[in-house]
């Protein structure tokens, strides 16, 4: 396993439970070092290392954040893996660079796996969410590992597909989460809002919980979060956007197929980075031009 961030490093504690042995190698070698000590893992401190450790044909896992981190370790590792190894990718890797990575590293003989890994850090106790993109004999050389790193053996894991679809999938489950995410939010600030009514939040959040049609996990932590604190005075309204979200309404784009709640709710996450804040600003001069409507002034904290 290289990369023992969050995700990998729980991955790599949940394989060491179900009796795998792990190597693993983590840039901050103090990851590699708890988990050593902590769970069993043999900790290498090089990628050189860490293939010297395995016996071929060797299966090499990815949790290293999509983009340059990945590409370049994938360029490494092209050419230390020898023909018959298992590359895995199980970042949120865009499903166009994997179908590419899948190609070059078959040139060589090496065996490319491209895995959408949900589950964040709930994964460790629940398991994980694994969509998979492989040919017949890869997946079949790694499926151990997926049943185990799965809820359970025989659900929570898909073999998709071929190279690329793993990540495919994975890219549309979160176009679906910023939907999902979007609509709670919206239906949480509209019940805030009708002050006159005092509504418990938590009270509505739990009882929606059960029975009802929109009961889900995200619910759930929806539930936790409100139980804690309704207000959420301290928390700043900037929502991050990975990336998934916009290769998906990208994707709807591409096949001409309509997709406006998930494109919208990417477009709200923006929102809340500021990114509308100018055409904001211009849409207040607009209504003043033609209408003589106040605009209001923000003039900036200034020391006394």
């Amino acid at each position: 396993m290289i990369g023992l961030g969050k995700m990998g490093g729980n991955m790599a504690r949940r394989l060491r439970a179900k009796g795998f042995e792990v190597v693993g190698f983590n840039l901050d070698a103090s990851a590699t070092e708890v988990l050593a000590k902590e769970a069993g893992l043999i900790a290498a401190d090089s990628i050189e290392a860490l293939l010297a450790k395995l016996d071929p044909p060797r299966c090499v896992w990815l949790m290293l954040p999509a983009g340059e981190s990945t590409e370049a370790t994938i360029e490494q590792l092209r050419a230390l893996l020898q023909p018959g190894d298992i590359l895995v990718d199980g970042a949120n890797s865009n499903y166009k660079d994997s179908i590419r990575r899948g190609r070059q590293l078959a040139e060589a003989g090496i065996l490319f796996v491209d895995a959408g890994v949900s589950g964040g850090v709930w994964g460790l106790e629940n398991g994980y969410a694994l969509m998979v993109g492989a040919t017949d004999a890869a997946f079949a050389r790694i499926q151990p590992m997926i049943e185990a790193l799965a809820p359970a053996t025989d659900r929570g894991w898909v073999h998709a597909g071929p190279v690329g679809s793993g990540h495919y999938v994975k890219m549309i489950h979160n176009g679906i989460e910023y939907g999902l995410m979007q609509a709670y939010a919206e239906g949480f600030a509209l019940l805030r809002g009708k002050e006159e009514f005092k509504l418990d939040l938590a009270a509505i959040a739990e009882s929606w919980r059960h029975g009802s049609v929109v009961r889900s996990w995200l619910l759930d932590l929806t539930a936790d979060v409100l139980a804690a604190d309704q207000e959420l005075a301290e928390v700043e309204p900037f929502v991050a956007d990975s990336g998934e979200g916009r290769w998906t309404a990208m994707e709807g784009i591409e096949q001409g197929i309509p997709t406006p709640v998930m494109s919208l709710a990417l477009m709200a996450r923006f929102g809340s980075q500021g990114q509308q804040d100018y055409s904001s600003k211009l849409l207040a001069m607009m209504r003043q031009q033609f209408g003589g409507h106040a605009v209001r002034s923000h003039k900036p904290d200034t020391d006394a």
